[in-house]
């Protein structure tokens, strides 16, 4: 069993971070429900084997991720490190969401602190408004109760850019993988330039790549290798990634992870530039089923429609009435609920055009 794991600098705050770090979004059910004792068994065993940087949120795992962390932290055989969000504009908001964080995590401070879910420039000027989210989450720095302000975000290379430069962060939490690369690297080097540590989100594809291992198996280096080995081994062995945020809902798959931030190799230019060639700029706009469009009014399942939309994408509009038929159970009416009112597209971290791609999938439908 591993017992050891790289670990880099995280940007300039003076901590070592785990090569691969623990996502806190896909704990499972058993028979409907979180099995509390289950999943933070799962979490300990990731910090036994030396991952120590523990990533969650508010509304992670229908709001029940902190909580499982937390119940996992009073407990833990080693020294770790914890991550969590508020996405909230209001002031009063961030510091209700920092103080209900702590309690549920049962720690007396956050180490990285996101400013969360910032889809724009323009969203990020309102979380630093005055009264805003991160002058809360400055004045809770300045109490010891955040030991550093970082920000999520999907937004693209030329804003994260100038959002950096800005210089009001000591890190950043972004989506960056093998598929999706040569159009989000801008992004990831101006923060490692502007001295920033990177946690990367998605290095999945938030589960696409082992679920199409056989569409994606040209990423491979050597035919003995795993497509999910080489989508993280691809992520961390970038100098300007920290931490590579891997989903991980079992103690096998812990265990496979934690093997991969054991050994990691400096990038190939030849791997990269072959790889280039062979994706698409449509990969950039996979739906990664993150689920925060997952709030239609009219009850549209539009996390199952997008991810069997991935399926046309990456292959045929066959392979995606395959699976809106088989994997969701979604009947031709799936879609005419939809009044094209927009509320999804504004929810979307990765901008995916959703409304379009909703008259495209009726289309396929009838």
């Amino acid at each position: 069993m591993v017992t050891f794991l790289i670990y880099k600098d995280y940007g300039m705050t003076g901590k070592k971070i785990s090569a691969i770090g623990f996502g806190g979004m896909r704990f499972i059910k058993d028979n409907n429900k979180y099995n509390i004792d289950k999943c933070a068994e799962v979490v300990r065993t990731a910090n036994k084997l030396g991952i120590n940087y523990f990533d969650t949120a508010p509304h992670y795992c229908n709001d029940t991720s902190e909580e499982i962390m937390g119940y996992a932290f009073k407990d833990m055989p080693n020294e770790f490190y914890v991550s969590t969000k508020s996405r909230e504009k209001s002031g009063d908001l961030v510091r209700r969401s920092i103080e209900r964080s702590l309690k549920r995590l049962g720690i007396s401070k956050i180490t990285f602190f996101n400013i969360w879910y910032i889809l724009s420039l323009e969203d990020y000027r309102s979380r630093m408004v005055k009264d805003g989210a991160y002058q809360a989450a400055y004045k809770a720095k300045e109490e010891g109760l955040i030991e550093h302000i970082v920000f999520s975000t999907h937004c693209n290379g030329d804003d994260i850019e100038t959002i950096v430069k800005e210089g009001f962060f000591e890190g950043v939490t972004l989506g960056y993988n093998i598929l999706n690369f040569p159009f989000r690297q801008k992004g990831l080097k101006a923060a490692y330039e502007h001295g920033l540590g990177v946690a990367t989100m998605n290095p999945l594809s938030g589960g696409l790549i082992p679920q199409r291992h056989d569409y994606f198996d040209f990423i491979k280096e050597f035919e003995n290798q795993s497509v999910v080995e080489v989508a993280l081994k691809f992520n961390a062995s970038h100098k300007e990634i920290t931490t590579v945020l891997a989903g991980m809902c079992s103690i096998e798959e812990v265990i496979q992870n934690a093997q991969f931030g054991n050994s990691i190799n400096s990038l190939n230019e030849e791997k990269l530039k072959s790889l280039k060639t062979k994706l698409l700029s449509s990969m950039d706009y996979l739906c990664t089923g993150c689920r925060y469009c997952d709030s239609c009014p009219n009850n549209v399942r539009i996390p199952e429609l997008m991810l069997s939309y991935n399926q046309k994408t990456l292959g045929q509009v066959q392979d995606a009435v395959t699976w809106l038929n088989g994997q969701w159970r979604l009947k031709p009416e799936a879609t005419n609920l939809c009044v094209e009112c927009g509320k999804c597209e504004k929810l979307c971290t990765q901008h995916i055009p959703i409304v379009n791609r909703l008259r495209e999938i009726k289309k396929w439908l009838v």
